[in-house]
């Protein structure tokens, strides 16, 4: 087990602990929301895992656990990983605790029933309706099943997104706050550096359904084009085998994870930001991914797709392309038509610049705070 705490200079002597599968490196959600609350005076723990290749962590103004796991995947990963945050939140000392997702949820929800401890439940996606699990029957069953069992025992949740926190309080009947995914505010938009051609930006997981393949075959057609792939997944292997066969050579870099502070920059070094998801679930057809926002918050422009809540971002302010279709040929065709209308491209901007005013966490915490003070309300 790997330990990093640091504790903020005043506390109200109430101790939180949240719990992920990640290794907590690259986790900007929880970093947000862990060092928001550090900020208010909470005492608090971020329980994640520590995997064969984790980077060192960095010292914050919370804690930080890893905890060991021989299983790195698959059901007796989740099995295992339940267990020993089970009895580590047996023995620890805390007054809540919040399970990050289903997949924490049965450590969490029966450690603070046997202890008689509060309990809070972050749901980050829509967890039985992710492309790995919605065409698993016997595994999506299981997951919801264990959704049925633990949250009738929970009263307060919040989600990242308006309309899961409806398909959330209507299926689990408990209201579900909004949190929404979204970056810290920075003063001024960072001087994009000068390249050989346009950089179009993916951050993320390489995993099924990211539209990563898509962006791949359609980059011969866009010869001043270059693709920044940030981050790993299940797909590493095969997109960096697909780029060699399609001999793309230097028009595509594999950045492989980078901490926030380093993703940052290359943000404000892209000329468009791509967030492109195939609808293979309801996870994925009603995100709001925080790669759209960090996007905007540099001023760059995104190619989203035409699904809910980033139709109603775009309603909203035009801060880029709503793509109906994931094909390459619409791709090429939404891409090619910014670059040969400049004017277009530097409205999208202006737009971008506008929303990064309103679309930033110091709005998004006053939800976080009012969720915990009123767990701490309750008698």
């Amino acid at each position: 087990m790997e330990n990093l705490s640091v504790r903020p200079p005043e506390t109200h002597d109430i101790p939180l602990i949240f719990t992920v599968t990640n290794d907590l490196s690259y986790d900007q959600r929880m970093q947000r929301i862990c060092g928001t609350l550090a900020e208010q005076g909470y005492s608090v723990l971020l329980l994640g895992r520590q995997r064969a290749h984790s980077s060192p962590l960095v010292w914050r103004n919370f804690q930080q656990k890893r905890l060991r796991c021989f299983f790195d995947n698959g059901l007796l990963f989740y099995a295992e990983y339940n267990l020993r945050c089970f009895f580590f939140l047996l023995f620890a000392r805390y007054d809540a605790v919040c399970s990050i997702d289903l997949d924490t949820l049965p450590a969490g929800c029966l450690a603070t029933l046997l202890r008689r401890k509060k309990r809070v439940f972050d749901a980050h996606e829509y967890f039985t309706e992710v492309p790995e699990v919605v065409h698993r029957p016997v595994v999506r069953r299981v997951w919801g099943w264990i959704a049925r069992i633990c949250l009738p025992f929970y009263r307060h949740a919040y989600t990242v997104g308006p309309m899961l926190a409806e398909i959330f309080t209507k299926k689990y009947n408990i209201p579900f706050l909004v949190v929404r995914n979204m970056p810290l505010r920075t003063e001024t938009v960072q001087a994009k550096k000068p390249h050989s051609s346009r950089i179009l930006l993916y951050q993320g997981a390489l995993n099924a359904g990211r539209g990563l393949e898509t962006l791949l075959e359609a980059l011969p057609a866009l010869k001043n084009m270059t693709a920044w792939i940030i981050g790993e997944g299940d797909l590493s292997e095969a997109l960096r085998a697909q780029a060699e066969r399609l001999q793309l050579g230097e028009q595509v870099k594999f950045w492989g994870f980078l901490p926030p502070e380093e993703l940052k920059k290359h943000t404000a070094e892209a000329w468009l930001s791509l967030n492109l998801l195939e609808n293979k679930g309801l996870s994925y057809y009603y995100s709001l991914a925080n790669k759209c926002f960090d996007s905007v918050q540099a001023g760059v422009p995104v190619v989203n797709m035409d699904f809910p809540e980033y139709r109603a971002l775009h309603a909203q302010y035009d801060i880029g392309v709503l793509l109906s279709e994931l094909t390459p040929q619409a791709l090429i065709t939404a891409i090619q038509s910014l670059e040969q209308n400049p004017a277009q491209y530097e409205i999208l901007h202006q737009n971008c610049l506008r929303a990064r005013e309103n679309w930033h966490w110091e709005h998004e915490k006053a939800v976080l705070l009012k969720c915990w003070e009123a767990v701490f309300k309750e008698e």
